[in-house]
């Protein structure tokens, strides 16, 4: 798929995930982002592009940057202060009037949006294509270790996301298409909405909790004892909804804590 149109050398037409163009000046050097996976993407592509992320943003460890608080609530005028060439963002993870505001100050937002593994794969070769940084090594090792799902299994699972009150996984999600991936059915995946709120005692069927420390922190002592008696297995949720280098090892660090859970 094609996103770049080039004419006299300058970038003049892209669409991100949403469908919407921008045009960013060509080669950005100045990136503003507003999504831990992408921050930690483009860091491990070419860290001094980076000017600011969230406080979220917590991939490389190391990574000393202007922070511009949270991705609900990012401080628009200071990025606005910035001067950034553009801004990475999600529609999930980001507001849309956030987005608005940056765009209605002259700021090129490029938007992402996949729902699946595959999608995230190409989202992440458009946006570093957009960024005009190098093709790096671990988005095709990334690509190599996804490209054998493994076989479908009869494994049923609830995925709550909060308690108080209690969501889950939902229709349509990248961490439910990445778990299907890994054999596991998500027993609410014909709900109709993303991210549903649940009454644990009228579940369908299932016969495994998977339980995320991200966006709710579940733990061993928070979140199995309100399943007695069913498998629950407590998992990293940067492997399971983060897209982005943890890709590559998101496959064995979730097979290994899902074969796990007790």
């Amino acid at each position: 798929m094609r996103i770049v149109a080039i004419v006299n050398a300058k970038l003049v037409l892209m669409r991100d995930d949403m469908g919407t163009t921008i045009n960013p000046p060509r080669a950005p050097r100045r990136v503003v982002s507003l999504v831990p996976s992408l921050t930690e993407s483009i860091a491990a592509t070419e860290r001094d592009v980076l000017i600011a992320a969230t406080d979220w943003c917590t991939h490389p460890e190391d990574l000393d940057v202007i922070r511009i608080r949270g991705t609900k609530n990012p401080d628009t005028k200071k990025i606005v202060s910035l001067a950034p060439d553009i801004v990475v963002a999600n529609a999930e993870e980001n507001r849309e009037i956030d987005v608005r505001r940056l765009r209605d100050a002259g700021i090129p937002v490029w938007v992402t949006a996949p729902a699946t593994v595959p999608e995230a794969l190409a989202s992440l070769r458009r946006t570093l294509t957009v960024l005009d940084l190098p093709h790096p090594r671990w988005l095709d090792e990334a690509e190599r270790v996804w490209s054998h799902p493994v076989p479908l299994a009869h494994t049923r699972a609830i995925v709550p996301i909060w308690r108080d009150p209690w969501m889950a996984l939902g229709r349509d999600t990248f961490a439910g298409d990445l778990l299907a991936r890994l054999g596991v059915r998500n027993a609410l995946a014909d709900s109709p909405s993303r991210y549903p709120h649940v009454d644990l005692a009228s579940l369908p069927a299932y016969d495994l909790v998977v339980l995320p420390d991200e966006p709710y922190v579940f733990t061993p002592d928070d979140g199995p004892e309100a399943f007695p008696g069913r498998r629950c297995a407590c998992v990293s949720g940067r492997h399971l909804t983060w897209y982005g280098p943890s890709l590559v090892e998101a496959k064995e660090v979730l097979l290994r804590q899902l074969s796990s859970g007790g």
